[in-house]
């Protein structure tokens, strides 16, 4: 199901359809067809081992984020040539890159660097799979990608960031950039941590070294990694240049499933020991906790010395579907309906929910009481705000205390005033955009 979902996604995002149009009516009939097919002959939502299930949230992003009525810029992918000779490579061996536009006048001198996200790959059979895809191979990247959300260039879609020098990584390792190890006999290369220092050196020659205001962000796996990087990010500056850091949708909590077992856990475990990932967590975690544990950002964030910004949905739409109720502890279906329509939840699953919701902020308030930080944690059922469009700045962004998104994170940034964001429990909060996949 999960490769139905990104043919389908890829084919809008090829031919730039608008999803108000009548054109894309007929496309949704037609590939409606193909849905009602494919689930008739299936047991309901199918969870992807080798994609980990955020294709299909990234994929829903795309469409309610990105419509065509918002003319999204398009930026092109430069390669980065020099990475083959730092032994920086994807996962199949092709060179990494990355997506760059331009700033100008007052910001020709700030720059923005995200990194993607995509999940992760945990086992040999899972990376080999990933390297045949976007995820693991430059062969299989889009040549040019949308820039939208807190990547936009106008100042009506992105007030604080439109003409910065802005920079999308793209995300070929299946480690969050943080691995650097290989398997010879299956042609992997674990490379994410030499990506990233390529990128880098790449980006401060054309100009990122002088940069007086520098901000890393990322998405989900890429929101791990701006935790994981953000203080080796800081390095790279000058004490006189002003940097700081943004998760968005990257707080994975190491929960406990629906059948009591820890999934994300047993994940990142694999993930870890895979790709030689314990050379690169920083080492105020690992002095006294185990590799895996300190690859679970709420281990990371009170140590990290740049000022962080965490931008998560306390009912985070790809941890429910994948995290918390994935097939493998649900074999029977009982929360099918419920993680692909939150209104479709019982009561005892939302109570689970709940659970998990306060676990999340018992994990980000401590961090949240140092002045230098700042947290926007709302109460939807959601991945990835500060991509999308309509979550980041539009007239019907989400909102805590009538704050949306975009200026609670410039307000922080600036240090026009301080945000501790943390919104009131399911049901009360009526301005999510939340993820439907049903």
């Amino acid at each position: 199901m999960t490769r139905i979902y990104t043919y389908f996604f890829t084919y809008i995002h090829t031919y730039r359809l608008d999803l108000y149009s009548s054109e894309m009516r007929k496309v949704l009939v037609l590939w409606g067809l193909v849905f009602v097919v494919v689930l008739g002959n299936s047991n309901g939502y199918e969870y992807d081992e080798y994609l980990n299930g955020t294709e299909e949230v990234l994929a829903q992003d795309f469409v309610f984020g990105v419509s065509a009525k918002y003319n999204p810029l398009t930026v092109g992918l430069t390669v980065i040539r020099g990475a083959g000779a730092q032994g920086a490579v994807c996962l199949d061996g092709t060179l990494p890159g990355y997506h760059l536009h331009r700033g100008y006048g007052s910001g020709a001198n700030s720059w923005l660097i995200q990194l993607e996200g995509g999940g992760w790959c945990d086992t040999v059979r899972s990376c080999v799979y990933r390297k045949k895809t976007r995820r693991g191979s430059l062969h299989h990247m889009e040549k040019e990608i949308i820039f939208a959300g807190i990547l936009s260039n106008k100042a009506e879609q992105n007030p604080d960031f439109f003409n910065w020098n802005r920079v999308k990584l793209r995300y070929c390792d299946g480690a969050s950039f943080a691995g650097d190890g290989e398997d010879k006999a299956a042609g992997l290369h674990f490379r994410g941590q030499r990506i990233w220092w390529a990128a880098m050196r790449d980006l401060k020659a054309k100009g990122m070294s002088h940069a007086e205001q520098a901000l890393l962000s990322g998405c989900s796996a890429g929101g791990l990694a701006s935790i994981l990087k953000c203080d080796e990010f800081r390095e790279l500056f000058p004490s006189s240049t002003k940097v700081k850091c943004l998760s968005d949708g990257g707080l994975f909590l190491d929960a406990v499933d629906v059948a009591g077992g820890r999934t994300l856990r047993n994940l990142f475990n694999g993930v870890v020991k895979l790709q030689g990932v314990h050379r690169n967590l920083p080492h105020t975690c690992t002095n006294h906790l185990d590799s895996t544990s300190c690859f679970f950002p709420q281990n990371l964030i009170s140590s990290i010395k740049t000022p962080l910004f965490l931008l998560n949905a306390a009912y985070d739409a790809w941890q429910v579907t994948a995290s918390l109720a994935p097939p493998a502890a649900d074999p029977h279906h009982h929360w099918g309906a419920c993680k692909m329509n939150h209104a479709y939840c019982s009561t005892s699953q939302i109570q689970f929910l709940q659970r998990f919701r306060d676990y999340m902020v018992h994990v980000v308030k401590g961090f949240a009481s140092s002045p230098k930080n700042g947290v926007f944690l709302n109460s939807c059922f959601a991945h990835c705000q500060s991509e999308r469009q309509d979550t980041w700045f539009s007239d019907n962004s989400p909102l805590i205390a009538n704050k949306g998104i975009a200026l609670a994170v410039g307000d922080w940034y600036f240090d026009r005033a301080g945000c501790k964001a943390i919104d009131c429990a399911y049901p009360c909060d009526r301005t999510c955009h939340n993820l439907i996949f049903s």
